[in-house]
């Protein structure tokens, strides 16, 4: 069976390449894109979801060949972008229910709102403008449009970006839930926290290509292992000394200090996603400064 997402040589350039033969296949589940500012993770989002055309390169989902029929890839997605979509002047409801008639929902389109609204922890809002609604709740109702017709899958381009921790809780929430129910999560985002906390599957993307694909601990494990960091009384690592965590090993290391050593602060540290981020889009001149 086909993976429901599957990219081979995806090409755009505009002044200059921003994905460069770009391959990637998506199982299923929440996957997550990573990548720095200007790495092509929106570009390669609106081409998924037929918004912009590729200058070379094949996308399919569930099978569908996304550029030689655009319609019927259009009725396999949805999609919330950084922006949002909604219409300031009508209800949260209003907003849902009209889209859901918008989408051939008839006269289900009032219930489906009505589920939503709750689902995302906005019923006590619903019959508000959202022109009141602060960035969280808008970012949540976005989330709640995207989900009105339920597709197989969804794009979520840094869903979170400006949300304050309580509202991005509640946002990965209903990720896990819309995942849990079969529909495919392919998320973009910068928040690596997110990506650990939400993603069975993490690529990161970096200058147009997939440098790295795997799960986070698989991502992390590409940085090396855990290591020993002696610290002095100003907080500054004087000397890092790799080791594998184990109470043998670490037992070995301190006693090969040298007497000047034995007064500063140990440290054990273990690779982290941000370790392995850092790593996979930084040239070593750019860490090191």
């Amino acid at each position: 069976m086909a993976d429901p997402i599957e990219i081979t040589g995806l090409v755009k350039t505009y002044r200059e390449p921003v994905l460069d033969h770009l391959d990637l296949a998506v199982a299923g589940g929440v996957f997550a894109l990573l990548g720095p500012n200007g790495a092509g993770k929106t570009t390669l989002v609106s081409i998924l979801t037929t918004l912009v055309q590729p200058d070379a390169g094949s996308v399919r989902i569930h099978g569908v060949d996304v550029l030689r029929d655009p319609a019927a890839a259009r009725a396999l997605v949805s999609a919330t972008g950084q922006e949002t979509t909604l219409d300031d002047l009508l209800t949260g409801r209003e907003n849902l229910v009209m889209l859901g008639r918008l989408l051939g929902l008839g006269s289900r389109a009032r219930e489906r709102a009505a589920e939503l609204l709750e689902q995302v922890d906005l019923v006590s809002a619903a019959d508000r403008q959202v022109s009141t609604y602060s960035g969280g709740m808008r970012r949540r109702l976005d989330l709640a449009a995207s989900f009105i017709a339920p597709a197989p899958v969804l794009f979520l381009d840094e869903p979170t970006t400006g949300l304050d921790p309580t509202s991005r809780r509640r946002v990965w929430n209903d990720v896990r839930t819309l995942a849990g129910s079969g529909t495919t999560v392919f998320l973009t985002t910068q928040t690596l926290d997110e990506a650990e906390a939400l993603a069975d599957r993490i690529a990161v993307l970096r200058n147009g290509r997939i440098v790295a694909d795997g799960t986070a601990a698989e991502l992390t494990a590409l940085v090396g292992g855990q290591r020993l960091d002696l610290v002095d009384p100003e907080g500054r690592t004087v000397r890092s000394i790799e080791t594998d965590g184990s109470a043998a090993s670490i037992e070995h290391v301190l006693a090969t200090l040298d007497p000047v050593e034995r007064d500063l602060q140990v440290v054990l540290h273990s690779p982290t996603l941000d370790d392995a981020f850092i790593a996979l889009t930084h040239d070593p001149e750019e860490i090191a400064a």
